[in-house]
């Protein structure tokens, strides 16, 4: 079920690429969750808050992750040479970074909806 979903390969439609954000975002709040904590268990990270309060910790994970998912939608769908492409990345690694990383995961669900050449 979630096969089509996380592939990044494929062209999506609005409503796939909304589904394609809230699936990501759930996985990235599961993850950074789960490090943040065991960064904690073995005493490298103190607290840190939490994902949607935007804590330090969270926020660079959360920053690595959206830069990782830009990276594999711009290389699995051979976009990396398309500069319109690459600056969408960059706009949504900078507002993750800024300002929410549920807000810098946005244009890069909608790079999904471009088409390949």
């Amino acid at each position: 079920m979630f096969g089509k979903i996380l592939d990044v390969h494929t062209h999506r439609s609005t409503t796939d690429a909304v589904w394609f954000y809230f699936i990501a975002l759930t996985l990235m709040v599961g993850i950074s969750t789960t490090l943040v904590h065991f960064l904690g268990l073995v005493g490298v990270v103190d607290g840190g808050g939490t994902f949607f309060g935007g804590g330090e910790i969270y926020t660079l994970i959360g920053t690595v992750l959206t830069l990782m998912i830009g990276g594999l939608i711009l290389t699995g769908r051979n976009l990396t040479s398309d500069i319109f492409s690459v600056l969408v990345v960059g706009v949504g690694v900078y507002l993750a970074y800024t300002s929410s990383v549920m807000i810098g995961l946005i244009p890069v669900a909608l790079l999904t909806t471009l088409k390949t050449k």
